[in-house]
């Protein structure tokens, strides 16, 4: 009993601000909710400790009759159930996040606020008001009761029985209760799983959804479910395509975004929480330092509260001042100048205070030392610097221009005379600076203004580091001294390194996702089905590498012809033999040396019909990393009886006829359609275009029975080991038959299944033709066994002979979909067997326009998303491949000399690469022509393609006139007219 009205006392204390420690409090909204929030996290633990003795006392109390201690009982109960109503009302009527559930999800997700407007919650036996938002931080509070369903859930997540446990009694939040919201399609119940609270596991002052929404500009609800969600390791195509409801639609890109952002916010986090251990232990943390620190967001806001206390180097002025004895005078000269002497200082003996001037220099480093670690100081400085133009300039230095290389010296013309205001300078002007300055060939430095200096030193003298008595004339010149001191050796460079740090940061950043962007675009260039090639590999001395594949990619024949060494003419009839014996008209011709040598020697005989009966053709295709693959151990073990020169002729071929499963098997980075890829952060860069490899791949799909172990370990949640294991389990079982067959594998737990499944594709008619032929196989061995033929041992059936192919497995649709997928097939009155077939596209066409979408999905108690997920699987057609929608090499039979081009001449390219400032775009020259960013406008890009920016990416067709042509910079400019 008497516990209870303590406990009770404890959580009414705990949303009060003003009983929190000086540190924890902060001026911003967001902290001060903060306030509010994390007390209560710390006292709900409170009232399970008094448990045991209060049981104790009440053993030790005097005996109670029965029905007295079950009337005491209640009461109590009755007394803290009253007030556990009141906590939670005050604590939900502050809240700003609504909270409303997906449907066919078992976890708590959160709702946009437009759909929650004016929504309210009927509830049993529950208070009168009930919350319509929710604020973020109560996503890191406790625990959520569950809020039990008793609709039928859908698949999208396995079914988790919860059993109540004591902390779903957790007394600062509500009791268990059904709600239903109108917000809601179907009015469902969510059912809370995993509760709001989001570990982290070092705790901040700021709410890391909030942080996370502000950087990224997502919305906190979508910020708060892709933490939960990449916290239980879901991948991010399976979030992209399968988890849509819960993200707002987003893309690949800006989940990829928020992921790093993530990673970044955790890296500040844990480096805040290293340093204030350290401080620590050194003795030099301070409430107030605790709170600066925890407030930091970033890492240059780290080092800026953290720099004015980190060990500095041992020979410092400063220091060697301090160990003279100089700071209490320092010290004085701030605090109580009338009673200051600096000539006691003086010792004729010592170096360092032999004299009066000595004694003042020494004084005036300590101060300076003071105000340039001053926090106020600091921020003072920052904020004048964001009102101010300050510029960012570069010029030729003079050691390069006496010894550089003048080729080198030449590529950075545009910035020998370069000046930029840093708000306005591209990312790309960034990284080519850096460069420069780091082939010694540009001087860089970041130019501040006087006036922002004279503004600084009057604020300093005048304001912030004003004596409090009255100075000397002497001490003063001592203070103004050490102000302009502090600016010039200590406040300008640190600003210099912070304005650099945070621009360079930017322009690697932009330069990883271009890079992501243009990999993306080359891999899902449209495949050349159905054809057989002629891969060539150009070279001279050791001749041009030649290689035929199949339709199948099979290597048909490989050979080595020597085209540019006075024997073409004889070659050329050892060519034509071979097209005409392999039935092949597409040559394939790698961009790398005397490629255009070699695309002139072809084309000639094109136009003069040397190939005929064939009408051959040729394209042009890039073969960066060919050469790398071509003598990894992949390549090996693939081509094992092939020289290394002939291999990549094999992967040149194979780039036009399938080019995401040959590029996957080359390291992204070498690939070669990035900017400045070399200078910017490998491990960024690696962790991005992984990602995009495996979004690719993942999104494309894999037949599960054909695909090689390279394009499969690049599926979303396999990887090298259990693609390993799953060739391995085919090569000892046979095919697979359906997907469910996965879960046999080694290694492929229930989360692997879950991201893999619907990435994983399966051919009906080969799969049918194999049961057949294993159904008649097993017929035989039955009368066989009858007859007695195999005498007394019993036939072993295989694994593949008790399963059954599922029309389904050849869709995108997921296996916790198939349930949904069946009741909307007999809803429409459709057959599995048609999917793909023009009967199925009308029957799902007479039912949407008859239910509308949303009305189908409330009717199949699922989202739209997921309807429209299965919609697409049962309407595309069998084999269907994203990729037919991008763009395919543009085949050639003539070519134009670079000499040939003249102003105004308008053409036909492909763009090779894209990067912030324009498009490079092959037009047939030899060398590629820059389109200028100003003129690629919205006008000129095609409507009918859905694009993810304003920009074009490699692979794409456009027609281009020529503004300029510079012969000896062999540089074109041209203009965008429009995009084929």
């Amino acid at each position: 009993m008497s516990s209870l009205p303590r406990r009770g006392k404890s959580v009414a204390k705990a949303p009060t601000s003003e009983e929190l420690p000086s540190f924890l409090n902060s001026t911003s909204e967001s902290e001060e909710e903060e306030e509010e929030w994390e007390p209560k996290s710390k006292i709900a633990r409170r009232p399970r400790l008094p448990k045991k003795t209060e049981a104790k006392t009440k053993k030790a109390a005097a005996p109670q009759s029965t029905v007295a201690r079950k009337m005491v009982k209640k009461v109590a109960i009755k007394e803290e159930m009253s007030v556990l109503n009141m906590v939670s009302m005050s604590f939900w009527q502050d809240v700003s996040l609504p909270i409303a559930p997906v449907e066919d999800n078992k976890m708590q997700l959160l709702k946009p606020k437009e759909e929650d407007a004016g929504t309210k919650p009927k509830c049993l036996n529950q208070k009168p008001e009930v919350p319509k938002k929710r604020e973020i931080n109560s996503f890191q509070g406790k625990n959520q009761n569950s809020l039990v369903s008793d609709e039928k859930p859908s698949t999208s997540f396995p079914v988790v029985k919860q059993e109540k446990c004591e902390e779903a009694f957790a007394f600062d939040e509500p009791p268990s209760k059904k709600i239903k919201l109108n917000a809601c399609p179907e009015g469902k119940p969510v059912k809370n799983l995993g509760g709001n609270k989001i570990k982290e596991e070092f705790e901040m002052n700021w709410d890391i959804v909030q942080a996370l929404s502000e950087i990224t500009n997502v919305e906190p609800w979508v910020c708060a479910n892709l933490i939960r969600l990449f916290q239980e390791e879901n991948t991010i195509p399976f979030i992209a395509r399968y988890r849509k409801e819960l993200i707002n639609n987003l893309e690949a890109d800006a989940l990829r975004e928020v992921q790093q952002t993530l990673e970044e916010l955790r890296t500040v986090a844990k480096k805040t929480h290293t340093m204030i251990q350290k401080l620590k232990k050194e003795g030099k943390l301070s409430s107030c330092l605790l709170k600066g620190l925890l407030n930091c967001r970033t890492l240059e806001e780290l080092d800026h509260v953290s720099a004015p206390y980190k060990t500095g180097s041992k020979g410092t002025k400063a220091q060697r001042a301090k160990q003279l004895g100089l700071e209490p005078a320092a010290l004085s000269l701030l605090q109580n100048p009338m009673e200051l002497n600096l000539f006691s200082y003086i010792r004729p003996n010592t170096k360092g205070l032999a004299n009066i001037q000595e004694v003042e220099a020494g004084v005036q480093h300590i101060l300076a030392d003071i105000f340039a670690k001053d926090k106020d100081t600091l921020d003072f400085i920052r904020k004048l610097c964001q009102q101010r133009y300050i510029s960012i300039q570069s010029t030729l230095a003079k050691v390069s221009s006496k010894n550089g290389n003048e080729k080198d010296i030449d590529k950075f013309q545009l910035y020998h005379e370069f000046s930029c205001n840093i708000k306005n300078i591209q990312h790309h002007q960034i990284l080519a600076i850096n460069r420069g300055e780091n082939l010694k060939i540009l001087t860089v430095k970041v130019n501040i203004p006087d006036g922002v200096k004279n503004e600084f030193c009057w604020w300093c003298v005048n304001e912030r580091w004003r004596p409090k008595q009255f100075l000397k004339p002497e001490f003063m010149r001592i203070l103004r001294s050490s102000v302009e001191d502090a600016y010039k050796r200590l406040i300008y460079p640190l600003l210099c390194r912070e304005f650099r740090s945070k621009l360079t940061s930017d322009a690697e950043k932009e330069s990883v996702m271009m890079f992501g962007r243009n990999l993306r675009q080359l891999l899902l260039t449209s495949p050349v089905r159905g054809r057989t090639l002629m891969g060539v590999d150009p070279g001279y001395k050791h001749g041009c590498k030649l290689a035929i594949i199949s339709p199948t990619s099979q290597i048909l024949h490989t050979d080595v012809v020597y085209l540019h060494s006075g024997q073409g003419f004889r070659e050329a009839e050892k060519i034509k033999r071979l097209l005409l014996q392999y039935n092949c008209s597409t040559v394939v011709i790698g961009n790398g040396t005397a490629c255009r040598e070699t695309e002139a020697y072809f084309a000639d005989l094109i136009m003069k019909k040397y190939f005929a009966p064939l009408d051959v053709v040729y394209c042009i295709v890039s073969e960066a990393g060919a050469s790398i693959y071509s003598v990894s151990p992949e390549a090996c073990k693939e081509m094992p009886d092939l020289d290394p020169n002939l291999r990549s002729a094999v992967s040149i071929a194979r780039r036009v006829q399938d080019p995401l499963a040959e590029l996957v098997k080359i390291e992204p980075k070498h690939i070669g359609v990035g900017m400045y890829q070399h200078d910017v952060s490998q491990t960024l860069l690696k962790a991005t275009l992984d990602s995009v490899v495996e979004e690719c791949v993942s999104f494309v799909g894999v037949d599960i029975n054909i695909c090689s172990e390279i394009l499969l370990r690049h599926i979303a949640g396999l990887n090298t080991n259990r693609a390993k294991n799953i060739i391995e389990w085919r090569e000892k079982n046979g095919p697979f038959i359906n997907r469910e067959q996965l879960k046999e594998v080694k290694g492929l737990g229930p989360k692997t299944f879950q991201q893999c499944a619907g990435f994983i594709r399966f051919n009906q008619e080969y799969i049918k033709t194999f049961c057949s032929n294993k159904k008649n196989e097993l017929g035989s061995r039955a009368l066989l066994t009858k007859a007695g033929a195999l005498g007394k041992k019993k036939s072993k059936l295989t694994p593949c002979a008790l399963q059954q192919p599922n029309p389904l497995d050849q869709t995108c649709i997921h296996p916790e979909s198939y349930n949904i997928a069946m009741r909307f097939l007999s809803l429409i009155g459709g057959n599995a067997n048609d999917i793909g077939k023009s009967d199925m596209q009308q029957k799902v066409n007479a039912v949407i326009q008859k239910e509308g979408l949303e009305g189908t999905a409330k009717r199949l108690n699922t989202t739209v998303h997921t309807l429209q997920l299965i919609i697409d699987g049962l309407t595309q057609p069998e084999g269907y491949d994203i990729r037919t929608d991008f763009d395919k090499p543009d085949f050639k039979r003539s070519i134009v000399c670079f000499e040939d081009l003249s102003v105004g001449a308008v053409l036909t390219g492909k763009v090779e690469n894209a990067t912030p400032f324009g498009v490079f775009v092959d037009i047939g020259v030899g060398k590629s022509g820059l389109i200028p960013v100003r003129n690629i406008t919205e006008a000129k890009l095609s409507k009918a393609k859905k694009r993810r920016s304003l920009g074009l990416g490699p692979g794409e067709r456009v027609e281009v006139k020529v503004l300029n042509v510079d012969i000896p910079r062999l540089r074109i400019t041209l203009d965008l007219i429009r995009v084929l």
